[in-house]
């Protein structure tokens, strides 16, 4: 099988690189369309990651977190090998040898005083902390979370991701400890984060968008497409990084290029039309701010006529039946620009296709 390798992310890539090459003092979100690439940017990053540096990437997507215990035993690579009450002494022991981890290292005995405690969070940030500063003396930590709107609604003593967001502040602002990054394909939670103002003045926030036509170009001339195929690519499927990966695929199997992009839009145009017909026979409401509201057909082909004649759209608020469409994945909101648009070319395309027939 013929790996298809990272492609070209200079300016994400230079602008990270950059972070990590100094003193760590913000939380930096990264953010962008669904399947837009930023996992496969972490990655390729830790990779490329000097000695220097040692990273502890946490990935929370698909996992099922119901509570702290759930939450603790994601955060934390179990050490079972023997008892140890000394952080300082565990910690100094690992330098050497951590590469790439899927947790913070934590011995077992000390894990089960953690979920012991009433007041768990306390527990936990005290030892991460201590660990994290054993470490900041001779590597520079760097933590990943991924996908961190998984917890957005976890509530024990309040809101978990708040104490987290305050955590992050002190490790990164206050003490200087580690880098800490939060990639995410929600841009609601983006949207949240943005307004925060716990976060004013102590995260910063970098997109990772799709490909844009001159990179989407390069990218399909390295597998053999022909100058008629790499145009039919970027007409329907822009450069969404995923879709781009299907056709590839298909190349390579020497399937037919033009049978599959018009496969993969109807497809799409199949997927959007179920949302808008399942409004028009049972409705259907969405939970926003505590409150359960109406969601109508009539309202929501209203918010999706508008890109009829345009890509995107300019904005101040969402209206509810936009931030519905954000939650189908059909729409984007990006707060940061105050730009509201399809999720890829090809929902755009089979947007306008079905509103326009409806």
């Amino acid at each position: 099988m013929k790996r298809i390798e990272f492609h070209n992310r200079e300016p994400e890539t230079k602008e990270i690189r950059n972070i990590l090459d100094a003193e760590p003092s913000l939380i930096t979100f990264i953010y962008g369309p669904i399947n837009s690439g930023k996992t496969t940017l972490v990655n390729h990053l830790i990779g490329q990651l000097p000695d220097e540096y040692v990273p502890f990437y946490v990935n929370l997507r698909g996992r099922f977190i119901t509570g702290y215990e759930d939450f603790l035993n994601v955060l934390f690579e179990i050490d079972e090998g023997g008892v140890i009450d000394n952080v300082s002494e565990y910690a100094q022991s690992l330098i050497k040898d951590l590469k790439i981890l899927s947790g913070i290292p934590i011995p077992l005995n000390l894990f089960e005083q953690i979920f012991e405690k009433k007041d768990k969070s306390k527990d936990m940030f005290k030892y991460i902390e201590r660990f994290l500063d054993e470490m900041s003396k001779k590597r520079v930590p760097v933590l990943i979370i991924d996908e961190l709107q998984v917890i957005g609604d976890l509530k024990i003593n309040g809101l978990l991701i708040y104490k987290l967001f305050n955590f992050f502040i002190r490790l990164t602002k206050e003490k200087h400890l580690a880098h800490v990054f939060v990639v995410t394909s929600d841009s609601l939670f983006i949207e949240q984060v943005y307004s925060e103002a716990m976060l004013s003045g102590r995260s910063r926030h970098i997109l990772v968008d799709d490909f844009d036509y001159a990179t989407t170009m390069d990218f399909l001339d390295k597998y053999g497409f022909s100058h008629e195929e790499k145009e039919l690519a970027w007409e329907y499927c822009g450069g969404k990084p995923v879709y781009l990966m299907e056709l590839i695929h298909t190349k390579i199997s020497d399937e037919n290029i033009e049978e599959k992009v018009h496969e993969m839009f109807e497809v799409r145009k199949s997927q959007i039309r179920m949302v808008i017909n399942e409004l028009r026979l049972i409705g259907d409401e969405l939970e926003y701010k505590g409150k359960k509201i109406e969601i109508t057909e009539e309202r929501v082909i209203d918010a999706l006529n508008s890109l009829l004649n345009t890509e995107y759209n300019s904005y101040e608020m969402a209206s509810i039946e936009e931030i519905y469409l954000v939650k189908k994945n059909i729409l984007f909101v990006d707060a940061i620009s105050g730009v509201l648009k399809p999720q890829s070319k090809l929902d755009l395309l089979a947007v306008r296709e079905v509103v326009g027939n409806a």
